[in-house]
């Protein structure tokens, strides 16, 4: 999955697949046997607000960890200035960075969170949820995208922000249909990620009339035998679904004749190539970018924060975690962690399920802020919160319900622009 990387001269924008990594060991347990999303949930809160964090990434990837900062910093710094929790002002609790997720977990369940932002990578999702929800501490990850996690056993209380990586998959479809094409190949990586998103955009393509779809897979550094299939159905468009062999496999792609303005690149492959790859080989290419571009304003408020910040991977998704975290704790009026799982679906937009009844009738207020949000809920309305990454409208498993994408277009230097963005429908399959 790729994300933005950059807001300082040209967009910087890098492969991020750690973030739908294999989600392991999905037959394990955790939480209780209800469903905390949809149960009715009694007070039990201290009435003080607690939000924490998991920031995992180490390494390379290191640099992730001040956007989701600056973000939560800043949403509860706003929430605060609007009054906090029930007048008393919420907390961020003290963080650590770790690859240990289950360590953090419970150094955040003895610290009374009630609600936890994190992790990033999919595959520590898990360790997180199996601690977390056995506390009754709701989780909501601004990065997780790997499907697997529709299903994994929380016990209600996993939510992310981040769209699955198979909702790009009509989105992919739809660049090439409107681009004119009526066949279509797709050449993909081996793994889940590839497997998993090549399977729902040859899905998509077929329901949307483009046949035939020629699917061919390829393990990285080894793509020609893959780009010359690719050729030989002589198909409109080629969407290339990779990763780590993503530079590999259109650098075949381009030796077995296929141009540029063919190409369209899920978001494991985008990034800026430059003079990595030959001249004008993705001339013309299209990519998906998952997310909307920060605004100035955003941009701006977040630097106030934290001066040196160069990056805003994640920082919409987080910010929105958190407001809609305090969100749910003022509707439901109360701070426990099962309170907050229970009312997150039906502030962030969706349906609310079994807890309709309970939930203010009448059409949803659209709101941005916590402050306007929160007077429409102290008015009796219900809200639906649309924040920095856009509309979030979970669904019963947590997920969201509406994706946006931002188009990006390369230049014969290999290098892409912003030229336009597309909408998806659901997250997840």
């Amino acid at each position: 999955m790729a994300r933005r990387t950059g807001f300082r001269g040209p967009a910087v924008w890098g492969a991020a697949g750690w973030c739908a990594a294999a989600v392991l060991a999905l037959g394990a347990c955790s939480g209780s046997g209800d469903n905390a999303r949809t149960a009715p949930a009694e007070a039990s809160g201290d009435g003080t607000l607690r939000i924490g964090l998991i920031l995992d990434n180490t390494g390379p990837q290191a640099f992730l960890n001040a956007a989701q900062l600056a973000a939560a910093k800043l949403a509860v710094q706003e929430i605060n200035a609007a009054g906090g929790h029930k007048g008393r002002p919420v907390e961020l609790l003290p963080e650590t960075t770790g690859g240990d997720t289950a360590a953090q977990a419970r150094e955040l369940v003895n610290a009374k969170a009630d609600a936890v932002i994190g992790p990033t990578d999919s595959s520590r999702a898990p360790a997180a949820i199996d601690v977390l929800s056995k506390a009754r501490i709701t989780l909501i990850s601004p990065a997780n995208t790997a499907p697997e996690l529709s299903s994994y056993q929380s016990g209600g209380y996993y939510f992310r922000t981040a769209a699955s990586d198979i909702a790009q998959a009509p989105v992919l479809v739809k660049v090439a249909k409107d681009a004119g094409a009526r066949n279509l190949a797709v050449v993909y990586e081996d793994g889940s990620y590839g497997e998993e998103l090549s399977a729902a955009v040859s899905a998509a393509a077929k329901a949307g009339g483009l046949d035939p779809v020629t699917l061919t897979g390829f393990k990285a550094g080894e793509a020609g035998q893959s780009a010359a299939a690719a050729r030989d159905a002589a198909p409109d468009a080629v969407v290339l679904i990779a990763r780590d062999g993503a530079q590999g496999a259109i650098a075949e792609l381009a030796n077995a004749g296929l141009p540029g303005n063919k190409l369209i690149l899920g978001d494991g492959a985008f990034r800026q190539y430059g003079s990595a790859l030959g001249s004008k080989a993705l001339e013309g290419a299209r990519a998906l970018v998952p997310g909307v571009f920060p605004s100035a304003h955003f941009q701006a408020e977040l630097v106030a924060i934290d001066e040196g910040l160069k990056d805003m991977t994640f920082a919409a998704e987080t910010y929105d975690a958190v407001n809609l975290a305090a969100l749910a704790a003022a509707a439901a009026e109360d701070d426990a962690g099962a309170s907050i799982a229970g009312t997150l679906i039906s502030v962030s937009g969706g349906t609310p399920g079994s807890r309709a009844s309970v939930s203010p009738s009448g059409p949803a207020t659209v709101c941005s802020t916590y402050k306007d949000c929160l007077a429409a809920i102290r008015d009796g309305k219900a809200i639906d919160y649309d924040g920095e990454s856009g509309p979030v409208r979970f669904d019963a498993n947590g997920d969201v319900t509406a994706a946006k994408y931002m188009v990006f277009t390369y230049g014969a230097d290999n290098k892409a622009k912003l030229t336009g963005s597309e909408a998806a429908g659901r997250s997840a399959g």
